[in-house]
Parts: C-alpha cells; sequence; structure tokens
C-alpha cells in the first residue's frame, strides 16, 4: 500500500441506509488495498519451511485483513459495532452487517417486490412538476437499484413515458416524431420535459 495512509476517514454507518453505506465502503476498502481481504475466510497455514517471501505474503495477508477489520470497526456507530465485536474475520463482519441490516435473501426479496410494486404504481400527480416527480421515481428506482437488482434505463424511460399526465401528450408525441425514445437516456428526457415545462 502506497505510503500505508489510508485515504480520509471510512463512510460512517448508524445502522440507517445498510445499502448505501455498503456502496461506500466498498470502494473505499478497495482504494486502500483492503477490499480483497474481505471474502478470504481464512490464512493458510505456512509449510513447516516457508521461504522468506511466504512469510512475508503470509504476514502481508494478516497485517492487511487487521487494517480492513479496523477499518469496518471506525466505520460504524457503538450501536452497530456490538452485531459484529465477536467476528473474528472481516467477512465474517461483513456479512453479519449483511444479514442484520439488508436482511436475508427472503427479505430481500420482498424489499425488491415492495420496492417494485411501488415503482409501477407512481404517477405523476396534476400539481407536481417534472423535478418533483423525477426526483420521486430516482429515489424508488435507486432503492431497487442498491439491494442489487437490474432496473434498467430504458424502462425507467418507458415509466415516465407511460406515467405523465396529459398535459404532456404534444411533447411526448413530438419526441416520439423525432427521436427515437428506445435509445434515450433518462437525463435526456427529463430535461426535454423541464423544457417544454417552463414554455
Amino acid at each position: 500500500m502506497p505510503g500505508n495512509n489510508f485515504l480520509s476517514n471510512p463512510p460512517n454507518f448508524t445502522g440507517e441506509n445498510y445499502q448505501i453505506w455498503a456502496v461506500k465502503m466498498k470502494p473505499y476498502l478497495d482504494a486502500n488495498d483492503l477490499w480483497n481481504v474481505v471474502e478470504i475466510v481464512s490464512v493458510p497455514e505456512l509449510s513447516e519451511d516457508p521461504t522468506i517471501a511466504e512469510m512475508r505474503a503470509h504476514r502481508d495477508v494478516i497485517k492487511r485483513r487487521s487494517k480492513a477489520m479496523t477499518c469496518i470497526h471506525s466505520a460504524v456507530s457503538d450501536a452497530v459495532f456490538t452485531k459484529i465485536m465477536t467476528c473474528e474475520t472481516v467477512k465474517e463482519a461483513w456479512d453479519a452487517l449483511k444479514v442484520a441490516f439488508q436482511g436475508n435473501d427472503r427479505t430481500r426479496q420482498m424489499q425488491v417486490l415492495n420496492l417494485r410494486r411501488e415503482f409501477e404504481l407512481l404517477r405523476m400527480k396534476d400539481k407536481e412538476n417534472i423535478k418533483e416527480y423525477s426526483d420521486r421515481l430516482l429515489n424508488v428506482v435507486n432503492k431497487i437499484r442498491l439491494i442489487e437488482e437490474q432496473l434498467p434505463d430504458s424502462r425507467v424511460v418507458e415509466k415516465v413515458l407511460v406515467s405523465l399526465p396529459e398535459r404532456f401528450e404534444a411533447k411526448i408525441s413530438s419526441l416520439e416524431d423525432s427521436r427515437d425514445l428506445s435509445r434515450m437516456t433518462l437525463p435526456e428526457l427529463i430535461n426535454a420535459l423541464k423544457a417544454q415545462e417552463q414554455r
């Protein structure tokens, strides 16, 4: 690790928004050359007659595991720390946090179903502007994606187009005539609709 300096402080986790914390924590550990040790379940024992290179590599893995565990410990509040304080490996601690705050696969599937239902039922309200609606929609979309569920941009664009009130029909028709909507990005669509709204 160059200079053995940690990058800034690790992202703080107090027990809220686990998925966001995990997404921030992975690159933090990776930038400090520690993410790959999260996956190590146990360090293999040295052979009876190890070479100096093998001893250095073994010591390096142990040292990096300790640094990764220190990062995780310093990233969580005391209340969260009590859930992982008896974990002996980084993987054990990482997995314990995932189960405690994201739930198991069954819980995750229920979260995905509820969020997908919320996504499908979303409609733009009459008194809402494009920014308010797109913020509300993206909030749900990002929650779905944070649970590591696929939701392509093309599907989100399609959702926006079918959930707008009648006052946008002329703009949607002109967009259909002038552009290939299947290739339009969400920011392009939102900007085009905002421009229409400001007229």
